[in-house]
């Protein structure tokens, strides 16, 4: 016990030593504590976009996309043969289809054909027409409906955004004549949750109304997978399917599984190269943070090393006569450890109360910083020589609108796991810097001590 009391009281002997040391061990401590916060939010925050952006396979028909291209379309056999491939959590199948209005449907559009549309009266009726018999057909643009088993798969849906306006989603699984109408398509035909309307010569009841973010997409509607598939005529099969899988580090793996599987009867790709770039910026503040904390570790062990190596120095004649009375070399080595971590531990307090104030600021340039890097490379991209590149940068940026939030609201994440880390920190930092000085207190001789005094 008095080895502990004398210890504690030997770290305050002198006032301006005492304060000076701890504020600048306080610093180093911050500093590591504000690096141990922004890289466990990082590396959080990099699991987060790892499992949720750019983490989609798409499969479609070998040759076709949409309504263009040819070839056969998959079946569900073929697609419940991929379903239970390692690191796939979700297969998103749709299936779709044009009504003409006035042929299969009684529902108007809610588009005019204009000048865009009107081009399509080119591809309609046999060969034998005439340009003027073309131009004289009454043209009314196709409503496109889409047979899904999973309304969360936007991109799929041909819409750029997804909310329900009136009534409620349906099961995707149903299949049950039920639809979910756009909003522009609804108003066009006076059609509200409950209202049927005729497709395929069946009645299809109104579920809800959805706005889908655009007016291509308010002019559809959305049927579960089945329904449609049955209705249209196209009984298992599927015009095309959205994979999602577990993380984006299993994507290259997954899409040669997958290719393995369906061969040669399906188109795959993936987005995991721009999903990289999603998580490339958070990489580098990872890597930032890392060093730093590296870097504050070793500043703090220096600083208590040198510290106690000084007193050590300072305090050799009152080593001797301690030994010289009796005092063993682990007491005494002792004594100097309990003085290092008072100090080192006093540090503490105040590092950690600088560390939580300033662990957000510093993230928040961290971040900045990483932004503008990642900006800078592709502007330099889209230079004179780099337009191609630069294009190609930029759209995938769009193409995955999570990349852009992936550094968005990052905030420090602060737990009771994060200061027991940085209390370790900070005893790992005393016990190092006072293990060379104890080294020497060991090799202290009472006899030449008090000869040289």
């Amino acid at each position: 016990m008095g080895v502990i009391i004398r210890g504690f009281k030997n770290a305050f002997r002198n006032t301006v030593r005492t304060v000076s040391v701890v504020f600048i061990l306080a610093l180093s401590i911050a500093m590591s504590l504000v690096m141990l916060l922004s890289l466990k939010t990082v590396q959080g925050r990099i699991e987060s976009v790892k499992s949720s952006i750019g983490n989609t396979i798409s499969i479609s028909p070998a040759g076709a996309r949409g309504f263009e291209g040819g070839g056969e379309p998959l079946t569900s056999v073929e697609i419940n043969s991929i379903s239970g491939l390692a690191h796939i959590t979700k297969v998103s199948q749709t299936v779709s289809d044009h009504l003409t209005p006035g042929t299969n449907t009684n529902l108007v559009p809610a588009q005019e054909a204009g000048t865009i549309g009107n081009r399509q009266r080119q591809q309609m009726g046999s060969g034998d027409d005439t340009a003027a018999v073309r131009n004289q057909r009454v043209f009314a643009m196709p409503i496109m409906v889409t047979g899904t088993n999973d309304l969360g798969n936007t991109a799929s849906l041909f819409v750029d955004s997804f909310t329900v306006t009136s009534g409620e989603k349906f099961d995707g699984s149903s299949d049950q004549n039920i639809a979910l109408v756009g909003s522009e398509l609804a108003t066009k035909n006076n059609l509200a949750v409950g209202s049927t309307f005729q497709a395929y010569s069946k009645d299809v009841t109104v579920v809800g109304t959805f706005d889908g973010g655009s007016k291509f997409a308010n002019a559809n509607f959305i049927m579960p997978l089945k329904s449609l598939q049955i209705l249209s005529g196209q009984a298992d099969q599927v015009s095309s399917v959205t994979v999602s899988v577990d993380s984006i580090d299993n994507i290259s793996s997954t899409k040669e599984s997958i290719k393995s599987k369906l061969g040669t009867k399906a188109d795959v790709t993936a987005q995991q190269d721009s999903s990289a770039e999603a998580v490339k910026p958070l990489e580098n503040i990872k890597t930032i943070s890392l060093y730093s904390l590296i870097g504050s570790l070793v500043a703090g062990a220096i600083v208590i090393f040198l510290t106690m190596l000084m007193i050590v120095r300072e305090r050799r004649r009152e080593i001797g006569v301690l030994k010289a009375i009796g005092s063993s070399n682990i007491g005494i080595v002792a004594m100097f450890n309990v003085e290092s971590l008072v100090l080192t531990l006093t540090s503490s307090i105040v590092g950690i109360i600088m560390g939580l104030a300033f662990s957000n600021p510093i993230l928040k340039v961290l971040v900045n910083n990483s932004q503008a890097t990642d900006n800078a490379s592709i502007t330099s991209m889209g230079g004179p020589n780099h337009d191609h590149a630069g294009m190609m940068a930029r759209v995938a940026a769009r193409a995955l609108p999570g990349a852009r939030d992936a550094l968005n609201d990052l905030h420090a994440i602060i737990g009771w796991d994060i200061l027991l880390y940085g209390l370790g920190a900070a005893v790992l930092i005393a016990i190092i810097g006072s293990a060379i000085p104890a080294f020497f207190i060991s090799k202290v001789r009472p006899a030449e001590v008090i000869r040289a005094e």
